[in-house]
């Protein structure tokens, strides 16, 4: 399998993905992969701020031939009394997208927060993507977000079973979300 260097007109083989968390040394990287996946600097602003202001739970990114192709990023989030996560956002170079990267990802992240006794996880995105790793539509468990968005995009994904009952009401996001347009 090969794919397209970003930036080159050359080809290079698939190599093997490494999922770690962010370091120091990756925030020009991560700026720059959530730029070419979003097609604008918003997401990248926004991992920053967040980044800035102490509100970061979880960031990790994905390595391919010592270059940062991915990156996935939870904050805070409550709901019901609990304090959960919130995924956003998750974006994969689009040289590398379709390999399972963005899958990795979520998988790595979701685990590392079951791990750390993270009762949910709340999502924005594609109803096609998230279902597969455990995320259902938030409105049907009676979930809600300040924004409007189509049904089944709000999803949450309950890791930890018996926090489900508490789980109701609205979802406080980080206020720096307010500032995506």
């Amino acid at each position: 399998m090969v794919a397209h260097a970003r930036g080159s007109g050359r080809r290079r083989a698939a190599g093997v993905i490494t999922i770690r968390v962010e370091r120091p040394g990756d925030v020009d990287a991560v700026r720059e992969v959530n730029r070419q996946a979003f097609a604008q600097d918003d997401e990248g602003r926004l991992v920053d701020t967040l980044r800035e202001n102490g509100a970061v739970l979880l960031s990790l990114v994905a390595v391919l031939d010592e270059a940062v192709v991915g990156h996935i990023l939870f904050s805070p989030a409550t709901a019901g009394g609990l304090d959960g996560a919130a995924l956003a956002p998750m974006a994969v170079a689009p040289a590398d997208q379709r390999k399972g990267i963005g899958s990795q990802l979520v998988t790595h992240g979701l685990d590392a927060l079951r791990e750390r006794g993270c009762p949910f996880v709340v999502v924005i995105g594609y109803p096609e993507f998230y279902p597969r790793f455990g995320f259902r539509p938030a409105l049907p468990m009676g979930l809600t977000c300040d924004w409007d968005v189509p049904p089944g995009v709000f999803m949450v994904n309950v890791l930890d079973l018996p926090a489900g009952p508490r789980l109701r009401g609205h979802v406080s996001y980080r206020p720096e979300f307010s500032t995506l347009k």
